[in-house]
């Protein structure tokens, strides 16, 4: 399932460092490397559309792409709002990086660190990354460094288990 982002995000800096434009043809995805091009086509429709991605998400469970609004436009779904989706990526224009575990995402710093303590305790590396969003600051607590999807899935599942949480997989850019 695909979505998209447009106006509340417009202007502000996205996770490859440049400012989001919802008219470009851009999109956010978890793990694919900043710079990626991808070809993504409607499976409603059967419309297609070739974006760059240049942000992180979507943060909403079940979703593995955020298309601008160009990009949403393009594949008629803005109306809808979401579609289901293929995603084929084609060509690769920046750097692999390592995969964290993102176990929470808060507006308050003090609860940030209270998730960190409870890692802490469990003998987790974690860190709290803090990154601008629409309503403000976001404080996000990762757990580890991990080479793999196969290891960082692992460890998400240890995570979701054991904090009865439904931790995300996302790419930490060497940009």
């Amino acid at each position: 399932m695909a979505s998209w982002y447009g106006p509340g995000f417009h202007g502000n800096q996205t996770a490859s460092g440049e400012i989001y434009d919802m008219n470009q043809l851009t999109a956010a995805h978890q793990t694919l490397p900043l710079g990626s091009i991808a070809v993504v086509r409607s499976l409603t429709n059967g419309r297609t559309v070739t974006v760059r991605i240049n942000d992180r998400g979507p943060f909403a469970r079940g979703r593995v792409l955020d298309l601008s609004f160009a990009g949403a436009r393009a594949l008629e779904m803005v109306g809808v709002g979401t579609d289901k989706v293929e995603l084929r990526v084609v060509a690769f224009r920046g750097r692999e990086g390592a995969l964290r575990v993102q176990v929470g995402s808060f507006s308050e710093l003090d609860r940030a660190r209270a998730m960190l303590v409870q890692l802490e305790i469990s003998h987790y590396n974690a860190r709290i990354v803090r990154s601008n969003g629409a309503g403000g600051a976001l404080y996000r607590v990762q757990v580890g460094y991990y080479q793999t999807e196969e290891q960082a899935q692992a460890a998400a599942r240890s995570l979701g288990k054991l904090f009865r949480i439904d931790p995300l997989i996302v790419r930490e850019d060497g940009l």
